[in-house]
């Protein structure tokens, strides 16, 4: 039988701190309600923006509207191509959170700063795994 799950209930304004133990329960699922909330704005944004297409979708007689409208399609697929690899991302790290590895650099293992994660909470480099990443690519290149 499987074990059941403990509920951690995160205290209204609950910012995490520094001051208390690395990725504890409240830390853990406060992570896990902000990549949810965000993965759920993305797919309502979605789901207005296929709506709106199928609205505009309408022939528009004049070749410049025509035009126009094409292009703003074109843009939108590609913001939405960009938040489909957002979403896959976030699934990742919510992935990691169930299997007790988020808030760890993957190339390290060092703890992720949580100003980092707070801004980026699909971050899976620490800072200095990051810039060494990107001094490589530079080097590449």
């Amino acid at each position: 039988m499987a074990a059941k799950k403990k509920t951690v209930k995160v205290p209204a304004g609950y910012v995490p701190s520094d001051d208390e133990k690395f990725m504890n329960p409240v830390q853990t699922e406060y992570f896990r309600l902000k990549l949810v909330a965000w993965k759920e704005d993305i797919l309502a944004q979605t789901k207005g923006t296929m709506s709106n297409m199928k609205q505009d979708s309408l022939s528009h007689p004049d070749s410049l509207d025509r035009a126009s409208a094409t292009a703003d399609r074109q843009l939108e697929l590609r913001a939405r191509d960009r938040q489909r690899k957002l979403i896959n991302k976030i699934d990742k790290a919510l992935r990691k959170i169930e299997g007790g590895t988020y808030g760890y650099c993957e190339e390290t293992g060092d703890e992720i700063r949580l100003a980092r994660l707070e801004a980026r909470p699909i971050a899976t480099l620490s800072i200095e795994a990051q810039e060494m990443h990107e001094r490589g690519e530079r080097t590449r290149a």
